[in-house]
């Protein structure tokens, strides 16, 4: 038994464009309806989202049903969160708020063996089968991505150096903690806010790097897929949900 391709991975390296979805509502019913909605992938948000591991263990398992590939962000650039991640077999990290190369090296260790990073050793966790995976430890690290999120204008500012970083497979603009961090908190559409994005898309695909963004709106998603982007989630299970059921309301609503 070998370790399953990532196809997530294998699609940044050849250059083609992944569609995702974010998915916060943090059940494993709502991820399995999605797993075969024809997205590329689902982002398991744990950051903001009220996912705790057991939950995001059942969408893993719910996931698994589909043709979507789960990526999973932590709570934080935290070695023991990303470790117990990884066990549970996510193969694919959003790590949030990487300012620097440091940092990005540091998400990088917690996700390889010793002696490359400090991952901790578990010798029958669900992400190598249960031990049936044999070479888990020596073949995991090639199916593993690495994204990290840059969201300030100081990240921004790094991004050469957080690219140059041996194991960053991505790099992924956080448009709503940008546009706050800059004074424009909930316009992710202000000006200065989306030239600076353009500006970071532009640098990170320069530098050999997937350039990844959340982008809600729809003509914000296509100016963005237009700049050039390797990876875009475009809209998310809580606002289809909220909007959805909105706007079937209003509709019944307004005949009434």
């Amino acid at each position: 038994m070998n370790v399953p391709v990532n196809p997530f991975k294998q699609a940044l390296r050849n250059r083609r464009m992944q569609l995702g979805l974010w998915s916060g509502l943090s059940s494993h019913v709502t991820v399995e309806v999605l797993a075969n909605a024809g997205f590329d992938w689902l982002l398991i948000d744990t950051e903001h989202s009220p996912n705790e591991l057991p939950m995001v263990h059942a969408q893993l398992q719910a996931v698994a049903r589909g043709a979507t590939h789960p990526i999973v962000r932590p709570t934080w650039n935290d070695t023991v969160v990303i470790k117990r991640l990884l066990d549970i077999g996510a193969q694919t990290l959003l790590i949030p708020f990487v300012e620097n190369a440091d940092e990005a090296r540091q998400a990088v260790a917690a996700t390889r063996y010793p002696p490359l990073g400090v991952r901790g050793y578990a010798a029958a966790a669900r992400a190598s089968d249960f031990g049936r995976i044999k070479d888990y430890p020596h073949a995991c690290e090639e199916q593993l991505c690495v994204l990290v999120q840059v969201e300030t204008p100081a990240a921004l500012a790094n991004i050469e150096a957080i690219a140059e970083v041996d194991g960053v497979d991505g790099i992924f603009i956080g448009p709503g903690d940008l546009a706050a961090s800059m004074g424009h908190i909930g316009q992710i559409g202000h000006p200065d806010v989306v030239t600076a994005i353009d500006d970071a898309l532009a640098r990170i695909r320069a530098s050999g790097k997937p350039a990844g963004i959340l982008a809600s709106d729809e003509k914000l998603a296509r100016h963005w897929i237009e700049v050039g982007v390797d990876f875009i989630a475009v809209g998310s299970d809580t606002g289809l949900l909220a909007r959805g059921a909105e706007q079937l309301a209003a509709k019944f609503r307004n005949a009434a």
